[in-house]
């Protein structure tokens, strides 16, 4: 019993009650304006931190739940391209 509503008193426990949670560390990016400096090139700044960091990255790839075998067929198809694209420019 998760809760002592009558929802759940029939019911197994959550799911994420019984798996171990995955802890991840989060972090603040800052960017301190300087002197003089004008909003649209802090901004500039920060979308590059962001961009290096992988910030978009990690958000676009939680957009939606992706089984773990579509994630395999996904990195198998990568790792084919890149083995077409060294076999074709091996000789260079």
């Amino acid at each position: 019993m998760c809760c002592l509503f009558d929802c759940c008193r029939n019911k197994a426990p959550w799911p994420f009650l019984l798996l171990p949670h995955k802890r991840r560390e989060f972090t603040m990016l800052q960017i301190n304006l300087r002197k003089g400096e004008p909003v649209e090139k802090a901004l500039r700044r920060l979308k590059k931190v962001m961009t290096r960091e992988g910030v978009l990255q990690e958000v676009r790839n939680h957009r939606y739940y992706k089984k773990p075998s579509l994630k395999n067929r996904e990195k198998m198809k990568a790792a084919r391209f890149t083995a077409m694209l060294r076999e074709r420019y091996a000789d260079l």
